[in-house]
């Protein structure tokens, strides 16, 4: 069995916020009650100029973003813009809505807001002449009072699920200490899928520290199950006498861009349990406590490593 620690987490859960409150059917009852329309530009005539429009949080939420214009004799070039910080080094775009003129003013475009970072902007470049329009941002919210809560079990919920599979259920930073470089001509790197490979290190007995170049001394594999790093033909592991605690280090990017569907499932089915029953132990509730864990163990086995 080889160790691990998490060096730099996930930043953004496999279920969000807007999935566990939809499957908790948690809204206020009305339309107006569950979304929250923000400004992002201010609807007015704007002249030629590069806008940025005030940064929103709508982290977890399902989010639509709309350009709302009326007579345009320039044009309008928008784009919506992305950022897990909101610092102005972080902006990232993530679409662009078409370009207003003439042709196509009066008129509303609206995009889906479906990233994972915290803060989104709309950035319009207006050239040639003036233009009226606005850019607002509709976030559906519902009932936030918990929402903390339901935050706090959707996270418990994929550790559990990452501990029972023995998977990185979204992208973190990794790093695996084996004891000692094996007879085989490879080393399986714990917490599936593999992504890449940051470095490998090892450190001899007097405490010096190499570190491994890939390609010459090692090729990774990513394609496989369980990702691996493999010596290349004719190579040989280092001999070196080794350190006495933890003398390799393998640094490693793992986890799911799409998780699978059994696994999120089992998530929600988690967040369920535990929303609804928020104490250790249940009274009067006959066997509900094990038929949820027999449903969830079931899903989870379908993607279980089992040699970790």
């Amino acid at each position: 069995m080889i160790d691990y620690k998490v060096i730099t987490p996930i930043s953004t859960e496999p279920v969000t916020l807007a999935e566990a409150k939809t499957h908790l059917r948690l809204t206020s009852g009305t339309f107006a009650g569950d979304t929250t329309t923000y400004q992002s530009i201010v609807p007015g005539d704007h002249d030629v100029a590069v806008l940025t429009g005030t940064a929103l949080d709508v982290l977890g939420y399902t989010t639509l973003v709309n350009l709302d214009s009326g007579t345009c004799t320039g044009s309008v070039a928008a784009i919506i813009e992305e950022s897990d910080t909101g610092e102005s080094i972080d902006w990232q775009t993530f679409a662009s809505f078409t370009t207003v003129t003439s042709a196509n003013d009066n008129s509303v475009q609206e995009i889906d807001y479906t990233g994972g970072k915290q803060y989104i902007r709309v950035v319009a470049t207006i050239t040639d002449a003036g233009c009226s329009f606005g850019a607002s941002v509709i976030v559906k919210t519902g009932d936030v009072t918990e929402d903390d809560l339901i935050s706090a079990l959707i996270t418990s919920a994929r550790e559990y699920c990452e501990g029972f599979t023995g998977r990185a259920l979204a992208t973190q930073t990794l790093e695996a200490y084996p004891k000692r470089f094996p007879c085989k001509n490879e080393i399986e790197i714990p917490h599936p899928p593999l992504q890449s490979v940051t470095s490998v290190k090892y450190t001899d007995s007097d405490g010096d520290e190499t570190t491994m170049t890939v390609d010459t001394d090692y090729i990774v594999d990513t394609d496989s199950t369980v990702g691996k790093i493999v010596l290349p033909y004719a190579k040989v592991w280092p001999t070196a006498t080794l350190y006495t605690v933890n003398p390799i280090k393998i640094r490693y990017v793992a986890g799911y861009t799409t998780i699978p569907i059994s696994i999120k499932q089992s998530m929600l089915l988690l967040i369920g349990h535990w929303y609804a029953n928020r104490e250790a132990v249940l009274v009067g509730q006959g066997t509900m406590s094990k038929e949820i864990e027999f449903a969830v163990k079931s899903l989870l086995s379908i993607d279980r490593m089992r040699w970790f």
